[in-house]
C-alpha cells in the first residue's frame, strides 16, 4: 500500500444502516478520504452496509472492519464481493488466519489490514504481519480502553519508525489530537464519534482535516476523556440520567426529592457517609467537620420523617465548600437552604427536628435511596435526581457518561431537522422478539 499524503477514515459505528449513511455522506462532504463500516454496523446490517455505501462513495476506499479472527480467506472473499477495498483482520490471529486473508483478498480485490488491539508486541506483529503480506496494521486503542482515558500515543511514534507497512491509528482521535499522530508517524487517522456524534458533522470533519494537513491542533469543545483530578469536571458536564445510562440503568436513588436553587445545578463529588436514626442530627452535623471541598454528605436516616438537616447545617456545610447533602429521611428549612443556594436532596420535608442524641456512625457503608454508598463513592445529582457511582469505577463511568451525552447531542440534531426518536432508533426493528 502507497499512501502519499495522511488519510483520514471515518468510521461508522452505528447499528442503522440509514444513519450511518447520513454520517458518511457529510463526513465525506466534510473531506474524509475513506469511509468504515464499523464492526457494529456490520454486525448489525450484514454486509449490506458495505454495499450501501460502495454504491453512495464509488470514488472512495471503503474499508470493511470485520476484525476476522478465523476463516480468513472466505470472511475476506464475502467483504471483497460486497465492495469493500479494504479488510482488517487481528492480530491476535494465527499466522495463517492472516496469510488466508491476504490470499483471499488478492483474488478478490481487497488489502488487507491487521490491527493490532491488545496485541503485546505490537512491533513484532507488525513485521510479521508485513511479512505475511499486510498492506498496513492498526495501533488501536479500543473505546472501552478509551473509558479509562487511555490514549494510542505513548508507543505509536515508536511502532511508526519500526513497522514496515503503513501504520494507522484508532483511539478517541479529535481535532486537538489527530495533528500528534501525524507527528508521530501514522498514515491513516481514523475518527469515529469526533465526527459522527457531532451535530455539524461537515464542520468537524473540516476542522479534523485541517488539523492532519496543517500538522497543527484544532481547538474542540468536547469528544476527550477525562482522568485522575479531572473526574469532577467530567461528572459535571453530564446529567444523571448521563450517568444511569452509563451504569446500564444503575445507580439510582428512589424516591429522594431535589431542593436546588436552579434547575440547571448539578453537583458531583466523593460521599462522606453517615448513618443515624430518625431526628438524631448529631452525627450528621459532626460529618460536616469531616468533609472536604466537594464532598457531598450522604445521610442514611431509614427514611424518617422527623428532620436531621436543616438551615444552620447547610450554612455549616456552605462555609466549608462541601457540594451537597443527600438524606434518606427528613430535611427542613428548605425556604432558607434554596435562598442559600446549597444542594439537597431528601426523601421527606418536615419542620419538625428531633434531638442531638449521637447514635450512628461516620465513614461507614449506607444504604440511601435504596442503593449502597460506601465512603468515597462518588454522587452525581441534579433535578432529575441523585445517582451513586462505584468509586472504582469513577473514571470510567465519567467517560462512557460523557460518550452517552455526545451521542444525544447527535440524535438531537437529526430530529431537529425533522425526524423523531422512533425514526431516528428504528425503535420497531429493534424490539425484542418473543
Amino acid at each position: 500500500m502507497r499512501i502519499d499524503r495522511p488519510v483520514l477514515q471515518v468510521a461508522l459505528d452505528f447499528e442503522n444502516l440509514s444513519r450511518a449513511l447520513l454520517a458518511a455522506r457529510e463526513a465525506v462532504e466534510g473531506g474524509a478520504d475513506w469511509v468504515e463500516a464499523g464492526t457494529p454496523l456490520i454486525k448489525s446490517e450484514g454486509l449490506d452496509a458495505v454495499r450501501e455505501l460502495k454504491k453512495a462513495f464509488p470514488g472512495h476506499r471503503i474499508v470493511a472492519d470485520m476484525k476476522v479472527m478465523d476463516t480468513g480467506a472466505f470472511e475476506v472473499e464475502i467483504a471483497a464481493k460486497a465492495g469493500a477495498d479494504l479488510v482488517t483482520v487481528l492480530g491476535a490471529a494465527d499466522d495463517d488466519t492472516i496469510a488466508e486473508a491476504v490470499r483471499g483478498g488478492e483474488l478478490y480485490g481487497a488489502e488487507i489490514v491487521v490491527d493490532l488491539l491488545n496485541v503485546p508486541d505490537p512491533i513484532a506483529r507488525s513485521k510479521r504481519a508485513a511479512e505475511l503480506g499486510a498492506a498496513a496494521v492498526c495501533w488501536h486503542v479500543g473505546i472501552d480502553m478509551q473509558m479509562q482515558a487511555r490514549t494510542p500515543f505513548e508507543r505509536l511514534g515508536e511502532l511508526a519508525k519500526a513497522s514496515p507497512v503503513p501504520v494507522a491509528v484508532a483511539g478517541g482521535l479529535t481535532s486537538e489530537t489527530v495533528a500528534d499522530a501525524t507527528r508521530a508517524g501514522a498514515e491513516i487517522l481514523i475518527v469515529g464519534g469526533a465526527i459522527t456524534k457531532s451535530p455539524d458533522i461537515v464542520g468537524a470533519t473540516r476542522a479534523i482535516k485541517r488539523a492532519i494537513e496543517r500538522r497543527t491542533a484544532e481547538p474542540s469543545d468536547g469528544f476527550r476523556r477525562y482522568a485522575g483530578d479531572e473526574i469532577r469536571s467530567a461528572f459535571l458536564k453530564v446529567s444523571s440520567p448521563n450517568v444511569t445510562d452509563a451504569m446500564q440503568r444503575q445507580g439510582a436513588m428512589h424516591g429522594l426529592v431535589p431542593h436546588l436553587a436552579s434547575p440547571t445545578v448539578r453537583i458531583a463529588g466523593p460521599a462522606v457517609t453517615v448513618v443515624s436514626r430518625d431526628g438524631d442530627w448529631a452525627k450528621p452535623v459532626e460529618a460536616i467537620d469531616r468533609a472536604g471541598p466537594g464532598d457531598v454528605i450522604v445521610i442514611d436516616a431509614g427514611g424518617g420523617t422527623t428532620a436531621v438537616w436543616g438551615e444552620l447545617a447547610s450554612w455549616s456545610a456552605h462555609g466549608r465548600r462541601v457540594a451537597a447533602v443527600v438524606v434518606d429521611g427528613a430535611i427542613r428549612d428548605v425556604d432558607a437552604i434554596l435562598e442559600l443556594g446549597f444542594p439537597a436532596f431528601s426523601r421527606h420535608v418536615s419542620p419538625n427536628a428531633g434531638e442531638p442524641k449521637g447514635h450512628g456512625e461516620i465513614g461507614v457503608e449506607v444504604v440511601v435511596g435504596g442503593q449502597r454508598v460506601r465512603p468515597g463513592d462518588w454522587i452525581v445529582g441534579d433535578a432529575s435526581g441523585v445517582v451513586v457511582v462505584p468509586r472504582e469505577r469513577a473514571q470510567e463511568i465519567a467517560n462512557r457518561a460523557l460518550d452517552v451525552l455526545e451521542h444525544e447531542n447527535r440524535v438531537r440534531e437529526e430530529i431537529r431537522r425533522g425526524s423523531t426518536l422512533g425514526s431516528v432508533q428504528k425503535l420497531e426493528r429493534w424490539e425484542r422478539v418473543g
